[in-house]
C-alpha cells in the first residue's frame, strides 16, 4: 500500500498534467469507488469543477477544485493513467475523467480497493475521512509532548502504534519498521514503556525517513508503481524492511522477521532490545 512518500510523489506528478483544468465528466464503471457522495450526485457535482491545486493529507491526495475537495486514496494497487478519448478502455480503468482539454485522466485499480470522496471545503476537516487523521509528519505541533500525551496510555506494542493515522498520519509497515531501526526500538515494546529520548528519536526519524523516501520518489515494493512511468528508488536505501536472514548493517547479527498486529515486521534483535 502507497504510504505518505508514494502519495505525495502521484500529487506532484498530477500537479504537473492537471493545474488549471477543469473535469469536463465523469464516468464510472465500478461504483464502489465512490465512497461519497452517492454515485449520480459524484458525476453531477464534479462537472466543470476546475483544479486549483493538488496536495496530500495522510494517505489521501487532495484535489482542491474552489469549493470542494475530491479526495482519492489509491489503497493497494491505484494508479492514475492520462490517454486520450480514443483509447480504449482497459480493463481495470474504474473511473475515467473527462478534461476540458479533451484529454482523459484514468483511474486504474487492479483490487477495486480504493476509494474517492467529493465533499465542500465546509465540512471536510470535520467529516471522516479527514477528521479522523492526526498530524503530519512535518507539522510543528508532532512534539515529544503530542506523543506522551497518546502513548502513556497505549499498552500496545509501538510498530502497531505508529501505523495508528489518528496520532501521525501517513506512515505505513514499510518506514514504521525503517524508523524503528534507526531510533533502535524494538517493534515489540510497549508504546506506554518508551522514554522520553525514545520519543523524541521516533519523531526525528519519522522526519528524516519520510523526507529521503520523498527524494527517491517513494518506494517500489512488488507490483506497485505510484503513477504511470513513476518508480520510486527508496527501496534501494531500506535498512530493514524486507531483508530477514540478511546482516543487519549497523551490527552484522541476522535481520529478523516477526508479525506485530498482523503486519510483516522486520527488526534487529541486537540493536533494537526489547524494553520491558
Amino acid at each position: 500500500m502507497p504510504e505518505k512518500p508514494e502519495v505525495i510523489t502521484v500529487a506532484r506528478k498530477l500537479k504537473q498534467h492537471l493545474i488549471g483544468l477543469s473535469f469536463k465528466n465523469v464516468e464510472i464503471y465500478h461504483n464502489n469507488v465512490i465512497a461519497y457522495p452517492t454515485v449520480e450526485e459524484f458525476k453531477e457535482k464534479i462537472k466543470n469543477k476546475k483544479i486549483i491545486n493538488i496536495g496530500t493529507r495522510g494517505k489521501w491526495i487532495v484535489f482542491d477544485l474552489e469549493s470542494d475537495y475530491l479526495l482519492v486514496h489509491l489503497r493497494m494497487e491505484g494508479r492514475f493513467f492520462y490517454r486520450t478519448k480514443e483509447d480504449p478502455r482497459g480493463k481495470h480503468e474504474h473511473v475515467i475523467f473527462t478534461l476540458n482539454n479533451d484529454q482523459q485522466l484514468r483511474y486504474h485499480d487492479v483490487r477495486k480497493f480504493g476509494k474517492m470522496v467529493l465533499i465542500s471545503k465546509e465540512e471536510a476537516n470535520s467529516k471522516k475521512p479527514l477528521s479522523e487523521l492526526g498530524l503530519e509528519f512535518d507539522d510543528e505541533k508532532l512534539t515529544e509532548n503530542y506523543l506522551k500525551k497518546f502513548y502513556e496510555k497505549k499498552n500496545l506494542p509501538i510498530k502497531s502504534v505508529l501505523l495508528d493515522q489518528s496520532i501521525i498520519t501517513g506512515i505505513g509497515n514499510i518506514y514504521a519498521d525503517e524508523i524503528l531501526f534507526l531510533s533502535n526500538i524494538c517493534p515489540l515494546t510497549k508504546a506506554k514503556n518508551l522514554t522520553k529520548k525514545n520519543r523524541v528519536d521516533i519523531i526525528e526519524n519519522t522526519r528524516a525517513v519520510l523526507n529521503a523516501a520523498i527524494k527517491e520518489g517513494g518506494t517500489t515494493i512488488r507490483s506497485y508503481e505510484s503513477e504511470e512511468g513513476v518508480h520510486g528508488l527508496f527501496q534501494l536505501k531500506l535498512k530493514v524492511h524486507g531483508k530477514s536472514k540478511e546482516s543487519c548493517p549497523e551490527c552484522s547479527k541476522e535481520i529478523i522477521k516477526i508479525q506485530v498486529g498482523g503486519r510483516g515486521t522486520y527488526y534487529c534483535p541486537n540493536c533494537q532490545k526489547e524494553k520491558k
